[in-house]
């Protein structure tokens, strides 16, 4: 299993912004190898973690056009981003919470 975590610091948001970022989120649904997403926000930065079965699923939201649209605009809504592409070797926990995707230890 892998992990694109986005985090990025907020500026000034518009209609566009909205509508591409719910595209996005629409987009990655679709893609087969999605497992699943968290998401997070404090004062500041906002973090969307995905989680895919394959480097290749991960690979097909980084191409699609509307990732690339967003992607290519980023410097009119944020005031910087990381992005983190991680390979998970295990989740677990006591059972409080549910993972948003499993990976077998």
């Amino acid at each position: 299993m892998y992990t694109s975590t986005f985090t990025f610091a907020k500026k000034q948001y518009d209609d566009d912004f909205h509508r591409l970022d719910q595209a996005i989120a629409e987009a990655a649904k679709q893609i087969p190898g999605y497992l699943g997403e968290e998401a997070w926000e404090n004062d500041r930065l906002i973090s969307n973690v995905y989680y895919w079965d394959s480097l290749e699923a991960l690979q097909a939201l980084m191409r699609h056009p509307t990732h690339l649209q967003a992607k290519a605009r980023q410097a009119e809504w944020l005031d910087g981003y990381q992005v983190v592409i991680s390979q998970v070797l295990r989740t677990y926990g006591d059972g409080g919470l549910p993972l948003a995707a499993t990976a077998t230890p």
